[in-house]
């Protein structure tokens, strides 16, 4: 089984924000991929008089074929968060204003079920189909994965409200 990670991206933002509303639109968005959520990691270390310190780590997969998967981790690190009541249109609501530190790495593994592992012979037999089959891999799927990975970063921006104007690639893979 061998993986190819990307670069991680990172986006910071200090701010008040609705911390159950990012969640639910990442969730929303590997949903809408057909990516399974997990949440493998969750810290929350006792409040100063600053605010909580969080650390969550979340992980969507999804087996592209018998042979290739895609995996993201979706870091979130949040320092001084506290719970603060807000008027919005007239109507109280409960948000969020913390430092948040989201890292998003994006992995592509083949051989997911690990059908060359074993004997020498089918290890051999593994190397030689990737070496075939690698140059459609570069090509589709880790461009699928690195642009994929890309729109949730545009997302996360979105939400925010930290970006201009629409996603530069918006519609590359063939959605709207």
């Amino acid at each position: 089984m061998a993986d190819i990670k990307m670069e991680p991206i990172t986006l910071r933002y200090t701010g008040l924000f609705d911390f159950d509303g990012l969640y639910a639109a990442i969730t929303d968005w590997g949903k809408n991929y057909g990516y399974i959520w997990h949440e493998t990691t969750y810290k929350h270390k006792v409040p100063t008089p600053a605010g909580a310190e969080q650390e969550i780590k979340w992980v969507m997969e999804k087996n592209v074929t018998e042979y290739i998967k895609y995996k993201f981790e979706i870091l979130v690190h949040t320092w001084d968060q506290k719970e603060v009541e807000v008027e919005i249109n007239g109507q109280k609501r409960m948000m969020t204003t913390a430092k948040v530190e989201l890292v998003i790495k994006g992995t592509l593994t083949y051989d997911r079920q690990e059908i060359f592992k074993g004997g020498k012979f089918t290890a051999l037999l593994g190397k030689w189909y990737e070496w075939k089959l690698i140059k459609q891999v570069e090509t589709v799927y880790w461009d699928q994965l690195h642009y994929r990975t890309w729109n949730l970063h545009a997302l996360i921006k979105k939400y925010f409200d930290m970006q201009k104007g629409k996603y530069a690639y918006k519609g590359y893979l063939g959605e709207s």
